[in-house]
């Protein structure tokens, strides 16, 4: 929906000095180090007076380090401050004159009133409250029924997450939030609220209960059996394939499948990972022939389709209704044109099954836990029984053929180029922005590419 009720306005010039050193401070900012000089105001305004004319609400697209971010500013006298930053100092972005100026979603009048200008007023509240997680962007819930998604880094063209969770919506997809807001402004999509979903897990966190449970019910000696242990995941991770498959089956139905799509491409992927490996040096590229020469032999890699592009644990919720899916934007490190490029419907599967292994590797790392049987093989038992559930789940979902590769054995070997795909990936993410977690992606990546590859693929489909 057009936001209407902004009033044009230029921000004082000692103002927009400020916003440099505030963009750095934050974590969606994607500038690198240091302050952005200058920060160009593409366009400014106020939403709202809350209260008197010293009271506002200020928004802002500003242009810095070659993209555009949005920012909502509060101002308020400057001895009145300080109760609504409680906690969140490093929203201060400084004082002019007698006006404080800070980011509005901390404070909560403020946030109300991004609610009403961003719905044109069909949508109030009472209460908000920030989510802290997030990195790119900036999320308000609101009387814990909807959750606005406030983009920071703008995009020209409408945001992969609307226009996916709204094309999902209108097949009857029924696994989404359902959209309750849409903020565009000049062809841009500004903010999006959707069904807050009270109550639900996220995959992630359920992933390790069931692994702490397992870890500490096991006992030394024993054969490893997670189907034993009171918090199996089983039975969760094969839904969550049978609902993965349901999404990418409305994902061909909203935007189409292209079969035989992929084809034209795959030489040139298979290429592109083969340079990749390489540059990982012999101990690891040395025994990867086998793995890659069967890569270049697959004869039909499948058709082309949407798909979710950044598919892991902490994308997907439980709640009593069942598995929801979550934020549709894809890798943040991709560019957005390859983000939104159809491809093989694997690359989800394939992500959800490395973040299967992420869970194994992250618990081993609980050094302040002490559990009374060694964990390797454990964790090994556990990512292989959860693989084998989500794979059963996705592939027995009727209809699903039609958006893989015709041959079962191309099939298992697409997946595999998609799971080594992502831990190269996960590796150049790791080592910039999360050094200690380059171990987990290293270590799959030491298996992919040295273990025989007739056993990588006779397990692909969890047999």
């Amino acid at each position: 929906m057009e936001q209407e009720t902004l009033v044009p306005e230029e921000l004082p010039p000692l103002l927009v000095n400020l916003l440099g050193p505030y963009l750095a401070r934050q974590r969606w900012y994607a500038g690198g180090e240091g302050a952005p000089d200058p920060v160009r105001v593409i366009e400014s305004g106020c939403l709202a007076e809350i209260g008197s004319p010293s009271r506002r609400l200020l928004w802002a697209i500003v242009g810095a380090q070659k993209a555009d971010y949005q920012v909502v500013i509060a101002e308020r006298p400057v001895g009145e401050v300080a109760e609504h930053l409680r906690g969140h100092e490093d929203a201060l972005i400084g004082n002019v004159g007698e006006s404080a100026y800070y980011d509005a979603t901390v404070d909560t009048e403020m946030a109300l009133a991004l609610l009403r200008a961003a719905s044109g007023g069909l949508q109030s509240a009472e209460r908000s409250r920030p989510l802290s997680a997030e990195q790119s962007n900036t999320s308000l819930v609101y009387d814990d029924r909807l959750i606005l998604k406030f983009f920071r880094r703008l995009t020209v063209g409408p945001n992969p997450d609307v226009e996916v969770t709204s094309a999902l919506a209108g097949t009857g997809f029924s696994h989404i939030a359902l959209p309750l807001v849409r903020w565009q402004r000049n062809g841009r999509d500004l903010a999006f609220g959707q069904q807050y979903l009270a109550g639900g897990s996220d995959g992630w966190a359920l992933a390790l209960t069931s692994l702490r449970d397992f870890y500490g019910s096991s006992e030394p000696g024993t054969e490893p059996n997670p189907a034993l242990s009171g918090g199996d995941f089983a039975a969760e991770a094969n839904r969550l394939g049978q609902m993965s498959a349901d999404m990418h089956l409305a994902m061909a139905q909203a935007f189409g499948a292209t079969p035989g799509g992929l084809a034209p491409g795959w030489p040139a992927f298979v290429s592109s990972l083969e340079n990749r490996v390489n540059q990982l040096g012999p101990e690891l590229a040395g025994p990867a022939g086998p793995m890659l020469a069967r890569l270049r032999a697959v004869r039909d890699p499948g058709p082309a389709v949407r798909v979710h592009g950044d598919y892991h644990l902490g994308q997907v919720m439980r709640t009593d209704s069942g598995w929801f899916v979550l934020d549709f934007e894809g890798e943040p490190s991709r560019p957005l044109d390859e983000r939104q490029q159809p491809t093989s419907v694997l690359k989800d599967v394939a992500g959800m099954l490395r973040s299967l292994q992420y869970a194994t590797r992250f618990t081993l790392g609980e050094t302040t836990v002490s559990y009374p049987a060694p964990l390797g093989p454990l964790a090994r038992a556990w990512e292989d029984r959860n693989r084998s559930a989500f794979v059963r789940g996705y592939y027995e979902r009727e209809g699903i053929e039609e958006l893989l590769p015709l041959a079962p054995d191309d099939s298992d070997a697409v997946r595999l180029a998609f799971e080594v795909d992502k831990a190269l990936y996960e590796l150049a993410y790791e080592a910039a922005y999360r050094p200690d977690w380059v171990p987990i992606p290293l270590s799959a990546l030491q298996r992919l590419l040295s273990e025989p590859v007739e056993e990588l693929l006779a397990g692909q489909r969890g047999t």
